[in-house]
C-alpha cells in the first residue's frame, strides 16, 4: 500500500468487509430457498444442481478476468462492477421460470461474486500486508456474518409465506448500499498509479512454480466441500433427517455461524501455529464431524454444522500463504487462485446433485466426505514438501 493515511486504510478496509458481507449473504439465500425452488419449478435435483452451476461458471470467469483488471484498473473498479453484476443476477434469477434464463442469472450473479471475492482479497493483502492472514480470516468472519443471517432471513420468510424469488429481492437492498458506498468513497489515486504491470511470460513462469499448483488444487477441493454441505445441507436434513423447514434453515445459519466464529478465533493464532499445519488439523476434525453427521444416529444431525467450525479458516489461510509466496502480479496470482476456488463451486454443488439422482440423497450429500479426504491428501503432500524444502 503506497499510502500512509490510515483514515483511507480504514475507509477501505470497510468497504472490502462489507463487501464480503454482501458476497456471504447473496451466495448462501440458494441453501435455504433450493427446497422451494425446486418445488415451485418442478425442477430434479439434477437440474436444480445444473442451474446452480451457473453461479460457479460466473465465478470462476470472474476470478480468472477481474485479477488482471485489479492489477490494471484498480480495485475500487473490481468492486463497483461486482454490485452491478449482483443487481443484475438477482433481478433476473427472481424473474425467470425456465432453465436457461434462471442460469444466465445465476452466472451473471457469479460473476459479481467472483468479483468480490478477488477484489476485496486483494485489496486486504495491499492494506494490511504485515497482518494479512489476520485480517483475511477477519474479513472472512464478516462472509460467515452474511452466511449465517442470509438461512434466518430466508427461512424466517418462507415460513410466512413468501416465496422464494422474495426471499432474493430483498438482498438488493444490501447490493445498493454496496454500490453507494463503494462509488462514493475515495481510492487513493497514487495507488492505481503505482499498480503493476503484467508480465506473462513471468505470470506464467511463477504461477505454477513450485509447490503452487497443490495450493490451487486445495482450493478447489475446500470450496467444493464448503459448498457442497452449504448448498445441500437444508434439503439432506429435511429429507434423511426430517427436520422441518425452520430448524433445517437454522441449521444452515449455524453452520455459517460456526464458520464465523472460526475465522474470528483462528485470526489470533493461525500464523504461530502455520500455515499447513492447522489446515491439516482442521482438516481432520472437518472430515470426523461430517462423517458422523451423514451416517451416524439422526439425533447427531448437529455435526454436520458443527463441521463449518473446522473447515472456516482453510480458505483465508490458503489465500494468505500463497500471497506469502507471490508479490509480483498479486493480483493475477490471487485471481488465478480464485479461479480454481471457482472450479470447485462449480463441481462441488453440481455433483452432489448428479450423484443425489443417481445413488440416494444420502450418498450423494457424502461427496462431501470424498471431496475433505482429497484435501488432507493434498495437505500432506504440501507439508512433505516443505519438510524437503527445509533440509
Amino acid at each position: 500500500m503506497q499510502t500512509t493515511n490510515k483514515t483511507t486504510i480504514w475507509v477501505w478496509t470497510i468497504a472490502s468487509f462489507f463487501a464480503f458481507f454482501v458476497f456471504g449473504f447473496s451466495d448462501n439465500l440458494k441453501g435455504a430457498t433450493i427446497p422451494a425452488f425446486l418445488r415451485d419449478l418442478n425442477f430434479s435435483y439434477s437440474v436444480g444442481g445444473s442451474v446452480l452451476l451457473g453461479i460457479y461458471i460466473g465465478f470462476l470467469i470472474a476470478t480468472l478476468l477481474t485479477g488482471i483488471l485489479a492489477d490494471l484498473a484498480g480495485k475500487k473498479t473490481v468492486l463497483i462492477i461486482a454490485a452491478v453484476c449482483l443487481a443484475l443476477g438477482i433481478l433476473g434469477f427472481s424473474s425467470f421460470s425456465t432453465f436457461w434464463p434462471l442460469a444466465l442469472s445465476m452466472l451473471v450473479l457469479g460473476l459479481g461474486l467472483g468479483a468480490i471475492e478477488l477484489g476485496a482479497n486483494n485489496m486486504i493483502v495491499d492494506l494490511h500486508s504485515a497482518q494479512k492472514a489476520k485480517y483475511l480470516n477477519l474479513m472472512s468472519v464478516l462472509h460467515g456474518l452474511g452466511s449465517m443471517t442470509a438461512p434466518l432471513y430466508a427461512g424466517s420468510l418462507l415460513a410466512n409465506e413468501f416465496s422464494w424469488r422474495q426471499v432474493y429481492q430483498g438482498a438488493l437492498a444490501l447490493v445498493a448500499v454496496m454500490l453507494v458506498y463503494t462509488l462514493l468513497a475515495k481510492y487513493p489515486r497514487e495507488i492505481v498509479q503505482k499498480s503493476e504491470s503484467i508480465s506473462f511470460s513471468k505470470l506464467i513462469k511463477t504461477a505454477f512454480s513450485g509447490y503452487t499448483i497443490w495450493y490451487y488444487f486445495l482450493i478447489a477441493i475446500y470450496v467444493s466441500t464448503e459448498l457442497g454441505i452449504g448448498s445441500w445441507i437444508v434439503e439432506f436434513l429435511q429429507t434423511q433427517k426430517g427436520l422441518d423447514v425452520s430448524l433445517s434453515t437454522q441449521m444452515l445459519s449455524l453452520y455459517f455461524g460456526l464458520m464465523m466464529v472460526g475465522r474470528f478465533i483462528g485470526s489470533f493464532f493461525v500464523d504461530r501455529i502455520g500455515y499447513l499445519r492447522i489446515m491439516l488439523m482442521v482438516s481432520l476434525a472437518a472430515f470426523v464431524s461430517i462423517a458422523v453427521g451423514v451416517f451416524g444416529p439422526p439425533e447427531l444431525f448437529f455435526l454436520l454444522p458443527v463441521s463449518g467450525l473446522f473447515l472456516s479458516i482453510i480458505f483465508p489461510t490458503i489465500t494468505a500463504a500463497v500471497s506469502d509466496q507471490h508479490v509480483a502480479n498479486q493480483g493475477a496470482i490471487l485471481g488465478l487462485l480464485f479461479t480454481f476456488a471457482g472450479l470447485g463451486g462449480m463441481l462441488g454443488p453440481w455433483l452432489v446433485g448428479v450423484a443425489s439422482d443417481l445413488l440416494g440423497l444420502q450418498i450423494g450429500f457424502s461427496a462431501t466426505l470424498l471431496f475433505c479426504a482429497l484435501m488432507i491428501g493434498m495437505l500432506l503432500i504440501l507439508l512433505a514438501g516443505q519438510k524437503r524444502a527445509a533440509v
